[in-house]
């Protein structure tokens, strides 16, 4: 219409017509309108036809966008449309749902957000480097919304923590070794001696100590990552959620 510059022009959407009843109505009330036209994007073919008919019986003018377009695609591609009614609507919630809980995830990394633990689906606990933020984002692409917390026995863990059902907690453990390995790679990584107190087995068994006693103490679902991928371990967290340990 801004090609016309026509001035004002009251645009009406009428959703979900998606049966004879609503084509009716979208009739009428076009009836009582002077100089208007139908625009239809209607996917379902009976329903998109039917209008059409009642259009032109009423003399009224109509566009239809969607049932050209899909011949065309049907053509070009082989294949027939699954015809049903709101899929865009559908998708576009999703990958909304999506990012929210993307953003979640990293807005309550590493427990910088203590707050949003109430606000979590799903809280995973453990020490450093047990793939607790590669588990969070992976998790969020689920549309989860997942918050972490590392622990560290110099860090009292937030109260928050402590007033959340239990099994909507999931501890992450891991042997000393394997922590051990993964930690002197990350120092390696940095450019750091790979003798730092970080990495050391004192320090490595007090940190699994500390965290054992919190996760006894909250009594929540553990799972070991020793050795395992995030896929594998996200799919175990997965199941634990499908079978309503969470």
């Amino acid at each position: 219409m801004i090609q016309f510059n026509s001035g004002h022009v009251e645009i009406r959407r009428v959703p979900y017509v998606t049966d004879e009843k609503y084509v009716r109505e979208v009739i009428e009330e076009a009836r009582e309108v002077p100089n208007c036209a139908i625009v239809c994007t209607i996917i379902l073919p009976e329903v998109r036809q039917r209008l059409m008919e009642l259009a032109k019986e009423n003399n009224i003018y109509i566009v239809d966008l969607m049932g050209p377009m899909m011949d065309v695609l049907s053509k070009i591609t082989d294949l027939a449309p699954r015809l049903e009614p709101g899929l865009v609507h559908r998708i576009d919630e999703e990958y909304f749902r999506k990012m929210e809980a993307i953003e979640f995830a990293v807005q309550c990394d590493d427990g910088k957000d203590p707050r949003g633990l109430s606000r979590a689906d799903v809280v995973l606990i453990g020490v450093s480097r047990t793939s607790k933020t590669p588990l969070a984002l992976y998790l969020a692409h689920k549309r989860l919304k997942v918050a972490n917390l590392p622990l560290v026995p110099e860090v009292t863990p937030p109260d928050e923590l402590f007033k959340l059902p239990p099994r909507s907690i999931i501890g992450l453990t891991i042997t000393p070794e394997k922590l051990h390995e993964i930690r002197r790679e990350r120092l390696r990584a940095l450019g750091l001696s790979s003798d730092a107190s970080y990495a050391s087995s004192e320090r490595i068994h007090k940190e699994l100590e500390y965290a054992e006693n919190i996760m006894k103490k909250i009594g929540c679902p553990r799972i070991d990552v020793s050795n395992k991928a995030v896929e594998e371990i996200a799919s175990r967290i997965l199941e634990i959620i499908r079978k309503g340990e969470l």
